[in-house]
């Protein structure tokens, strides 16, 4: 489902009401604002941070600004302390750009007060509540919410079809990203995608994420002045391989342990048997030693495994 939300009714607002007592906000984002208002940046990207279709979805809006040599300044936005609504009443804004989040309620609504306008990408249903009915919703702000496509993909579409459209000198067209890494980034938005949605539907999607996970601590555009140029360089199968190295380690990890199982009797054997292994200093491998205890377990013939740490039982898991 797309939601696009479009009305023309305008409701004024006074700044002031804006205005408060500003708690904690990073001083960089803040100086960045500053400058944007000191060199009249018209276009702002606010991305979801640390989250990767947020921060794939700034790389295709970095990259769209680029193409056309327009001025753009962006910025992370964490549920954390957010930076809020009077943060961005600067000279000079004029369009907001929210990917891969919707904010917290009225947030958008209140941008839009004194942005020409502000446009929103989300995939969450959980959005959908703090969108504004129709009739409240001013023609300069749009929601564009589609629970069956990621914010990346969504996001992407939209930059490159927004380029694509663009009339420039001599006929020339312009592509969002060059054809050379264009399906290898596809590719690893057709992951990002079947995690973001719940799907786990592709193959070696966990070791996807899992491969993809290290880069999270590299998501911020502030500190990471690099970020989107590592984006663009990021493989699936690389992430995939770095993941099945990591699952195969803790595997490897886990098997050294679970060579020493021993039958444990529960309530004296009013409960029944299982299987247990002494896994003291291993609790990280509580989820691999798991799964495997409760496999022999039921090929034992017993119903339940069990992890031991220093003699007292960690895990017990049916096996039905």
């Amino acid at each position: 489902m797309v939601l696009s939300l479009v009305s023309r009714q305008w409701k004024s607002i006074p700044a002031a009401l804006f205005f408060g007592t500003r708690p904690f906000r990073s001083q960089a984002a803040l100086d960045a604002l500053s400058r944007a208002s000191e060199e009249k940046i018209p276009n702002l990207v606010l991305y979801n941070y640390p989250s990767f279709s947020g921060a794939f979805s700034a790389l295709f809006a970095h990259l769209y600004h680029s193409r056309l040599n327009l001025p753009c300044l962006i910025l992370p936005f964490s549920s954390v302390e957010p930076l809020r609504v009077d943060d961005f009443l600067v000279e000079g804004l004029e369009i907001c750009y929210l990917l891969d989040f919707v904010g917290p309620k009225g947030f958008a609504l209140k941008l839009s007060q004194f942005m020409n306008r502000v446009i929103v990408f989300d995939h969450r249903k959980s959005s959908l509540p703090k969108i504004p009915p129709a009739e409240d919703s001013p023609e300069n702000l749009t929601f564009n919410i589609d629970v069956e496509k990621s914010s990346s993909t969504s996001v992407y579409n939209y930059f490159s079809t927004k380029l694509a459209e663009k009339k420039l000198p001599c006929g020339e067209v312009k592509n969002l990203v060059n054809h050379e890494i264009r399906d290898r980034l596809e590719m690893v938005l057709k992951y990002m995608e079947d995690g973001d949605l719940r799907s786990w539907s592709l193959l070696d999607i966990k070791a996807f994420n899992i491969g993809l996970d290290e880069w999270r601590s590299k998501l911020n555009c502030i500190t990471n002045p690099y970020l989107f140029d590592q984006l663009l360089e990021i493989d699936s199968m690389s992430l995939i391989a770095k993941g099945k190295s990591y699952i195969s380690s803790r595997q490897d990890a886990a098997n050294k342990l679970l060579d020493k199982t021993f039958k444990v009797r529960l309530g004296k054997g009013f409960y029944g048997e299982c299987l247990g292994v002494s896994a003291d200093g291993n609790a990280d491998l509580s989820d691999e030693i798991g799964k495997a205890l409760s496999i022999r377990s039921a090929a034992a013939g017993l119903r339940i495994s069990a992890q031991m740490k220093k003699e007292a039982v960690l895990i017990l898991k049916k096996t039905l």
